[in-house]
């Protein structure tokens, strides 16, 4: 196995045992995030319905209008955050479960989970 494949491997062996520690349920729904080399991506998702209630992202037009030059890749998420919790706050969604999605719970996904809470989110 070369080494690509032992990475992605790993990744999804941690991203399922994150996972069925989760439950969620008709008033919590979950919140999902994606951390790629340069974005990073969250989502509330009602598992029940199947749907993605709300969404957000750096390459949102929202978001990028929000962002400076000057900004680290940490900043960018606070202001994901904040951003997804406004969303969910008019989507009447205030209770989520955290789905780290295998990714650690450090850096830019602590920071997004940062800027969710000031949000107004609970988790």
């Amino acid at each position: 196995m070369n080494r690509t494949n032992l990475k992605n491997a790993t990744h999804t062996r941690r991203k399922k045992s994150v996972r069925k520690h989760i439950t969620t349920s008709a008033d919590r729904l979950r919140l999902s995030v994606y951390r790629s080399l340069n974005h990073i991506y969250a989502q509330v998702i009602d598992d029940i319905k199947g749907v993605t209630v709300v969404s957000a992202s750096t390459v949102d037009k929202d978001v990028r209008g929000r962002i400076t030059a000057e900004m680290t890749k940490t900043d960018c998420s606070k202001i994901v955050g904040q951003v997804l919790a406004e969303r969910a706050k008019s989507a009447n969604v205030s209770k989520v479960a955290f789905d780290r999605n295998g990714f650690l719970y450090h850096g830019r996904v602590k920071a997004l989970a940062d800027g969710a809470r000031e949000g107004g989110l609970d988790f």
